[in-house]
């Protein structure tokens, strides 16, 4: 396969659906795309029922382009990462991996116009989020709920708005931000350093005010994040966690348990918020972004030195933090409930407290008018106290 019948191909798969996030290439199943959140196949002119373990070989080849690092990364740790572009049609971030010996490929499409946090419908924390001026702020969240979209998103309000230096540290790059108010350098992992640790590393003596970090993976960039956010600059990063709390010990974890006090010393006095977002599907088709919002106050200062205690929970922290923009993804759930983006199942299926989202959808129901039981025809049984009585 050449690089033409490769972008032929790839340019078809893009076309066949609507809302298309991922292609999807796997021996055994036929051509993929990921549409609105489920996977479909694709029909071709020259019909592929099911890949072959060399179909998907000489695709990854061509992605990869002989280029010796993807090689022996993908030869020693079993997959890699990488980006191509798609003349006239779109930017990809992929990844080549190995399973049961055959090689998998899984493209994810780049949008080229970077979205602003009104076209997001981001929640108003994150317009207080460009009035910091050092700290660790993360976006956390399962892979494919659009973190980097919502990162992408804070860095254009930085943009339009702050004459300042942004170093961003990504793998790959996937917006490529035009010089407006700011000034930007783009870095890629591969391309222009070797490890997040070693380009944070050198960020520090490039001037920035604004560090990007694609992702704390390691100890050795959490404790750099931690550095420069000490040392004046604003650090934005994700971590693949689902809520603030789990967020807090993923990076305590890093460390060694004898570092643990002064690890959470330093996060408490660094972290300014923690973002988690999920991606729920919408009523119509398509799917709607949710966050859980950490604010850092006394309450949760205090929370992230010592730990979480009964009364003293991340989400009881963020249900009475609603006025200073925190909340939790419950309120956030009947929020959307309320504005009829969600039904009441998706909403009860994804909440954290169950109980407490059905209550608050039943407020909701009876604010409308509408039922929220299904029991009918409940009446007093008149004759049972006369049947104790007797006895």
């Amino acid at each position: 396969m050449r690089k033409a019948q490769m972008d032929t191909l790839m340019a078809a798969m893009l076309d066949s659906h609507d809302l298309v996030s991922d292609l999807n290439l796997s021996v055994d199943r036929p051509l993929q795309v990921e549409s609105a959140g489920e996977l479909v196949p694709v029909k071709v002119t020259q019909p592929i029922e099911n890949l072959t373990p060399f179909q998907t070989e000489i695709f990854a080849l061509n992605l990869i382009h002989n280029d010796r690092r993807l090689t022996q990364m993908l030869l020693q740790q079993g997959s890699c990462d990488t980006s191509y572009f798609l003349t006239g049609k779109a930017r990809f971030r992929v990844n080549i991996f190995s399973q049961r010996g055959n090689l998998s490929v899984v493209m994810r499409k780049l949008e080229t116009l970077i979205p602003s946090v009104d076209d997001l419908k981001l929640p108003d924390a994150f317009r207080k989020m460009t009035k910091e001026k050092n700290g660790l702020i993360l976006v956390t969240g399962a892979t494919g709920v659009g973190k980097t979209t919502s990162l992408a998103a804070l860095l254009r309000e930085f943009n339009e708005t702050k004459s300042i230096h942004i170093v961003t540290l990504e793998d790959p790059v996937e917006y490529v931000h035009p010089n407006l108010k700011a000034t930007f350098n783009q870095r890629e992992l591969g391309g222009d350093f070797d490890t997040f640790a070693n380009g944070l590393r050198a960020a520090l003596r490039q001037a920035p005010k604004v560090i990007l970090v694609g992702e704390i993976r390691d100890r050795e960039t959490a404790e750099l994040c931690l550095k420069a956010s000490e040392t004046g600059h604003l650090v934005l990063s994700t971590v693949h966690t689902v809520d603030a709390g789990q967020t807090i010990s993923r990076i305590v974890g890093l460390f060694d348990p004898e570092e643990e006090k002064q690890v959470r010393q330093r996060i408490a006095d660094t972290v300014r918020w923690i973002v988690s977002q999920r991606l729920l599907p919408k009523v119509g088709g398509g799917r709607v972004a949710i966050h859980d919002i950490l604010g850092n106050n006394i309450r949760a200062h205090e929370s992230i030195l010592i730990g979480e205690s009964e009364g003293k929970t991340f989400y009881e922290i963020q249900e009475a933090g609603v006025p200073f923009g925190m909340q939790t993804f419950d309120q956030a759930l009947i929020k959307a409930y309320t504005e009829g983006l969600i039904t009441q199942e998706t909403a009860e299926l994804y909440a954290t407290r169950k109980p407490v989202v059905q209550r608050g959808l039943d407020k909701v129901k009876q604010s409308r008018g509408q039922k929220t039981t299904d029991i009918e025809g409940l009446t007093l049984d008149a004759g049972y106290a006369k049947t104790v009585k007797k006895k």
